[in-house]
């Protein structure tokens, strides 16, 4: 089974580098375009604002061939790195794309948003034959998201990291799965729970593996090589490779393989 995705050291570091929106987005002393700049663009100064809106504006809500053309010569100016042959559909939003980093022969569907947001994190890292999903989210709040060679992520996911996610090698998600990669810290009975900041231990989804259509999977979790969990399962404990998981909240009903094999 893959090694657990956060250490306790770990998980009180990203305790206090979790930060809220609406707190950098009234936060005193800035004004609009620094505010924006820093959300949306994620690095300073007039040239990478002009460039981001450039691309933007020519190619992201662009229609049919042309859109889609546009897409693959401007988006690779905005990333980290883009490989050959990737394909991002209609409406799709880069977030700190200079964090993003993406492999050879990728499909990114129509309204998808990728989110590398963060001040000391990595980004976003998809490996080379990834599909993702119409209307999917991959979103940071400071922390990594890595989605290996051949991993297919269906319509309407949602995958959030506030310090690690990693999808395996050929991992199949479907639609509506849900990966939630942080939580909130409810130490004070008193206080509001939105008052009380982050903590995240990360979840990792192992090689092979499949989600089974609006299954989600609670930060802290491992679910191994090979596992399947069952449509609609809420997962809050660790699946053991080649291991079946079923219900809310889920418990391993069936194993497919072998502990050893």
């Amino acid at each position: 089974m893959p090694d657990r995705p956060g250490t306790a050291d770990q998980v009180a570091g990203q305790e206090s580098s979790i930060a809220r929106a609406q707190d950098q987005l009234f936060a005193p002393g800035r004004s609009s375009r620094q505010k924006y700049q820093e959300l949306i663009v994620g690095r300073p100064g007039l040239a990478a604002l002009v460039g981001y809106e450039l691309v933007v504006t020519l190619a992201q809500a662009r229609v049919g061939a042309l859109g889609l053309v546009l897409r693959k010569l401007l988006y690779p100016y905005l990333l980290g790195t883009c490989g050959r042959r990737v394909v991002f559909g209609q409406n799709v939003v880069l977030r700190h794309p200079h964090k993003i980093h993406i492999g050879d022969d990728v499909v990114i569907d129509d309204n998808c948003l990728l989110d590398a947001k963060g001040q000391s994190n990595r980004g976003i890292r998809i490996g080379s034959g990834v599909f993702i999903g119409r209307n999917t989210i991959v979103s940071c709040k400071n922390g990594d998201v890595e989605i290996e060679d051949g991993a297919n992520v269906g319509f309407n996911c949602e995958i959030f990291s506030a310090s690690r996610v990693r999808i395996g090698r050929d991992a199949l998600l479907a639609a509506y799965a849900y990966i939630i990669g942080g939580d909130h810290d409810i130490t004070s009975p008193t206080a509001a729970v939105l008052q009380q900041g982050r903590t995240s231990r990360g979840v990792s989804i192992g090689r092979g593996a499949w989600l089974g259509a609006g299954a989600t999977i609670l930060d802290g979790v491992t679910v191994g090589d090979r596992a399947i969990v069952g449509a609609g399962a809420v997962v809050r404990r660790d699946v053991p490779a080649g291991a079946v998981s079923v219900g809310v909240p889920a418990r391993v009903l069936d194993r497919r393989v072998g502990p050893s094999e």
